[in-house]
């Protein structure tokens, strides 16, 4: 009796095209219409990829409902369907959080390949490497690893490739692909990625036993032509090893050289790279079952140069951007660092390792309501949301960071609270610092809950704890503009894009604004964050996301009870007192932000003076001159306030009278003329460590009895690597805090006869460069016009790009040249001024 059958089914039509047979033979006037992946007209209305959202189907239902009747009610329903759907395929986030890999992952050194060569990808973390800067591509199904360059291989000019290929694959079925790829004879490495555990999907064990050795004797027993392998411990090798007679075990600092060396060798190769996965060694060394090397990483931000090349030696997310004074700097988040040491190999001397010692941790906060009497006794939220229909909240996050966890313990409460509830996490590749996205809903009973997703617009409250995700495409379609209500961590997290673009900003603004936009009413809005409170008063990043919890439930905005959330938080048995007063904390931060600000003014460490940005030309100017002063002598810092007072006159004089004009011509030469000023030789190195300045930053960071080894590439006698030709950095102890003392003192032999540095090719391009920059200053006055003024802002900015040592800023340097070339044309035929021309 029915007239139309729609069939739902993701993928491939399987039931639809079974039913379709199944009544063809039906007559026509009894047989019902079956529509699913197509229409009666063979139109695509549901698609065979990816997975059906519920809007989707809405969407289909209600389309075919509205060809039988008129229900106002149901086409104002899918037309806003039909909107939110299309804002996902046309919404460009300001930012993304792709997933990456973790801080001192294997691979972030592993799936590197040299200069003129690429590689496959496989199954595995490292199968990430397609989307970063590695020249890896393609990719196949687990144990085929490899298997498409034996098709290739005859049809290109192409000698070589790497094929990477994780352990618990090898293990698996990777094998084969190495067993037939020897058996076509092509010109192939595998790189088999051993690190000891199934990371991608949360560091099991692998299925049976499998070590470096057993590996080794397998493929030489299959035939391959080479082996290498590569560690970042090779001497655990050295002595008894069961690896085959004659295997060479190579430093990951080699790892170059040697993947040169083997692409030229002809057959099949095979590189095992040994180095136990980032996130299973965090595990093992809070259970005590790996040694916690008492080292760790810290920047002289003064010293940095910002030029991103320890990003670029490490690819890790744990080296952090900071905004200061002179620029953006570098530091080591120390609560993601997993102590990889990759970040040392930048050619920069800013790096120090602390050994000994331990971080500081906060002042613990008061245990319940305050001694003090700050903070009396909460109230409870005036009211929490009506359960007449299932609420849902939207909790968005990072990976790794406890989102799934708040979710489970959400759901958890709200069962004991008595009330239904549905949790549905969409993780992916979470865990590799990826989005996260958990679906709550909870209703008051099991029954009143039908769909779990969140489908679009039904979100009622987005729980955001992190900014980018929240303002993606994964969030803002389920926002119902003039209802849903947000609270949102304002913290900035960079996304893993930074480690290849050192200048990536954070686009903080523009995702608010998106969220802001969405919700149709920037009063549904509350802004904290979250994080910063969370370090400060805990310790601890982690207790964010349940600070953020105990803010939306004082807000009213949590349909379960306080009481339900706490014993959820002591049933589940982990860190219970620090996650009941993140939770608190959260609650009073919504009710008396300002009493909690007065706690955290108390108690957090003091801000570096050049975190503390210049609210004026004239400050920026009088903090440049003093640091000037003390980097030489007042005559030096005399000659640069004289470049910036003849700019302000001059552009003042030329362009006072033009509408909407600002100084920033003399801003970025106060900059910039500043930064040429100011190069880093070995005398400012020497007193920006001999200063106090960073000394008083280690303090604030480590307590205890800690020693700092010093990581440096002195020109005049390190050595260079006979591959790259470039200057080896080495440790230095101690005893080198004295000798920069002894050398900043020297700082008045520096440009003079008598300065043994100053014959190098280094120091004197960076004395040319002020010359220069003196000269083009001059050329620009001579034709500033208000129409030339952004290109002339443009060249007075070029020392920006300029940036790092030795190698590195000869690089930096080549680039800004070839660029202040092409806007020295184009400033010289810019318009002249109207009165120059008449």
């Amino acid at each position: 009796g029915l007239d139309e059958l729609i069939v739902v089914e993701e993928k491939r039509a399987l039931i639809e095209n079974q039913l379709k047979e199944q009544l063809y033979n039906w007559q026509a006037d009894k047989r019902p219409v079956v529509v699913g992946k197509f229409d009666e007209q063979r139109n695509w209305i549901l698609p065979s990829t990816g997975e059906l959202s519920p809007a989707q189907i809405a969407i289909v239902i209600g389309r075919r409902l509205l060809k039988r009747m008129d229900h106002p009610g149901i086409a104002e329903r899918v037309a806003f369907l039909e909107e939110k759907e299309r804002q996902k395929v046309t919404l460009h986030p300001a930012m993304q959080r792709t997933p990456y890999f973790c801080s001192g992952c294997p691979h972030n050194t592993s799936t590197r390949v040299p200069d003129g060569s690429r590689a496959l990808a496989g199954i595995g973390c490292h199968y990430m490497a397609i989307w970063m800067d590695r020249r890896t591509e393609t990719f196949t199904q687990m144990g085929g690893e490899g298997a498409p360059w034996i098709g290739q291989a005859p049809f290109t000019e192409t000698g070589h490739v790497f094929a990477n290929l994780g352990d618990g694959t090898y293990f698996h079925s990777g094998l084969l692909a190495i067993r037939a790829a020897i058996a076509a004879n092509v010109n192939i490495t595998y790189k088999i990625l051993y690190n000891d555990a199934v990371a991608m999907t949360g560091g099991q064990p692998f299925d049976g036993p499998l070590s470096v050795a057993m590996i080794a004797h397998q493929v030489l027993a299959e035939g391959v032509k080479r082996l290498v392998v590569v560690s970042d411990a090779p001497e655990k090798y050295k002595g008894g090893s069961d690896l085959p007679a004659g295997t060479p075990v190579e430093h990951r600092d080699d790892l170059d050289r040697v993947q040169r060396e083997l692409r030229e060798a002809a057959g099949v190769t095979v590189l095992i790279y040994d180095q136990t996965c980032a996130a299973e060694k965090r595990r093992r060394r809070k259970r005590g079952k790996m040694p916690d090397p008492p080292r760790r990483v810290v920047v002289n931000e003064l010293v940095c140069e910002g030029c991103g090349d320890c990003s670029v030696k490490s690819n890790c997310l744990s080296v952090m951007p900071v905004e200061t004074e002179f620029g953006r700097k570098r530091k080591i988040d120390q609560s993601s660092c997993n102590k990889d040491f990759s970040c040392l190999k930048g050619f920069c001397p800013s790096f120090v390792t602390v050994e000994g010692g331990s971080l500081r941790k906060p002042e613990k906060p008061e245990p319940a309501a305050g001694d003090d009497g700050r903070f009396g006794a909460l109230p409870e939220p005036l009211a929490l949301p009506a359960l007449d229909r299932p609420y849902g909240i939207l909790i968005t996050g990072i990976g790794g960071t406890g989102v799934v966890t708040i979710g489970a313990l959400l759901g958890m409460a709200a069962h004991l609270d008595g009330k239904g509830v549905s949790v549905l996490d969409q993780a992916g590749l979470a865990q590799k610092g990826g989005a996260v996205v958990s679906h709550i809903r909870i209703g008051r009973s099991p029954e009143a809950i039908s769909a779990v997703r969140i489908n679009a617009g039904g979100a009622d409250l987005l729980l955001g704890c992190d900014l980018v995700v929240s303002g993606g495409n994964e969030a803002l379609p389920k926002i119902r503009p003039g209802t849903t209500r947000a609270v949102i961590n304002t913290h900035q997290t960079m996304t893993g894009d930074f480690t290849g673009n050192p200048d990536l900003p954070f686009r903080d603004e523009a995702l608010l604004s998106a969220i802001r936009e969405t919700a149709g009413d920037p009063g549904l809005i509350d802004t904290v964050d979250a994080t910063r409170i969370a370090n400060a008063l805990l310790g601890d990043s982690i207790a964010t996301n349940l600070f953020m919890l105990g803010f939306a439930y004082q807000r009213g905005l949590i349909p379960v009870a306080a009481e339900a959330i706490e014993q959820t938080i002591a049933l589940n048995g982990v860190a219970v007192e620090m996650n009941r007063q993140a939770f608190l904390w959260g609650r009073r931060a919504a009710h008396d932000p300002a009493a909690v600000q007065a706690v955290l003014a108390e108690r957090m460490p003091a801000e570096p003076a050049g975190h503390t940005l210049s609210r004026s030309l004239d400050e920026l100017v009088e903090r440049r001159t003093a640091f000037l002063t003390d980097y030489q002598n007042a005559a030096y810092a005399g000659r640069y306030r004289a470049l910036v007072d003849r700019m302000r006159a001059a552009e003042s004089a030329i362009l006072g009278a033009e509408p909407g004009l600002d100084d920033s011509l003399t801003a970025a030469v106060a900059r910039y003329g500043f930064k040429l000023m100011a190069y880093k030789d070995e005398y400012e190195v020497a007193r920006l460590f001999s200063d106090g300045g960073f000394r008083r930053q280690v303090a604030a960071q480590f307590t205890g009895d800690y020693a700092l080894r010093f990581h440096l590439a002195p020109p005049l006698w390190a050595k260079r690597d006979p591959a790259t030709g470039e200057l080896r950095k080495s440790t230095y102890g101690p005893w080198m805090a004295s000798a920069f003392g002894l050398l900043a003192k020297l700082k008045f032999l520096r440009g003079t006869a008598l300065d043994p540095f100053g014959r190098m090719a280094e120091r004197q391009t960076e004395r040319r460069l002020i010359e220069e920059y003196f000269a083009t200053i001059d050329t620009l006055l001579e034709g500033l016009t208000a129409e030339s003024l952004p290109i002339a802002v443009e060249i007075a900015a070029l020392p920006e790009k300029i940036r790092g040592y030795g190698h590195v800023k000869e690089a930096s340097l080549e680039s800004a040249e070839a660029r202040k070339a092409e806007l020295m044309a184009a400033f010289q035929t810019a318009p002249a001024r109207q009165e120059a021309a008449e």
